[in-house]
């Protein structure tokens, strides 16, 4: 029991309810979202609120997203199960083990060291075998590892950034959060088809700014 006197299980039913009221529908994206314990990834004081719709802090200045908007950016991807997807900005690791739970390998590329390993060990610890981690640039994507059927980027870009859209396969979706960091973003589903880029503007978000370098941590 918590001090308010509901169970995990109780929180966990009423989180799963609040995704479901906030559009999301696909049953694989759900079943996901249960399966991972968003708790897993919220530490210290921020502990007891891993079951609210909202986002919260953690270290080196970043943000957990809230479950509605990883569930929302999820179910835009449409993940296949064979799929090798792209996740720029590990940040707590909870995004990438979503991922995880529908494709077939998910590659996450954090700035902040500190970030990428605290979630490597909560990889480990959930025995997330398919996720790989690394320490780098994520708006230079991975291109060792490309091409991507899937990139889901975790912070706002001025524009779709051209070398992760270079790193997307024929058929490919990325999601990404556009706009200027002192105001609302905009949450673009981007396609690249045999001519170009098809893109769909999604709804409203807020995220960090994608900054380009290494962090000092």
């Amino acid at each position: 029991m918590t001090e308010d006197g509901d169970t995990i299980a109780e929180r966990k039913m009423r989180f799963l309810y609040a995704l479901r009221s906030r559009g999301i529908t696909d049953g694989r994206v759900l079943t996901a979202m249960e399966r991972v314990d968003r708790g897993a990834f919220v530490k210290g004081l921020f502990a007891e609120r891993a079951y609210e719709d909202t986002p919260l802090p953690i270290a080196c200045g970043q943000t957990i997203s809230q479950p509605s908007v990883v569930a929302l950016m999820t179910q835009a991807l449409s993940i296949q199960p064979r799929d090798r997807v792209l996740e720029v900005g590990t940040g707590s690791g909870y995004q990438a083990a979503v991922l995880a739970q529908l494709a077939r390998r998910v590659y996450t590329i954090d700035r902040h060291r500190r970030l990428v390993r605290e979630a490597e060990d909560i990889f480990r610890l959930l025995d997330l075998s398919n996720i790989t981690a690394f320490t780098g640039d994520g708006s230079h994507g991975l291109p060792d590892q490309a091409p991507f059927d899937r990139i889901l980027v975790t912070a706002a870009a001025e524009d779709p950034p051209g070398p992760l859209m270079a790193q997307l396969k024929v058929g490919g979706v990325m999601v990404v959060p556009v706009g200027q960091t002192d105001t609302v973003q905009t949450l673009i589903k981007v396609v690249r088809t045999d001519d170009g880029f098809e893109y769909e503007e999604l709804r409203s978000v807020r995220f960090v700014p994608l900054v380009e370098g290494m962090a000092s941590e």
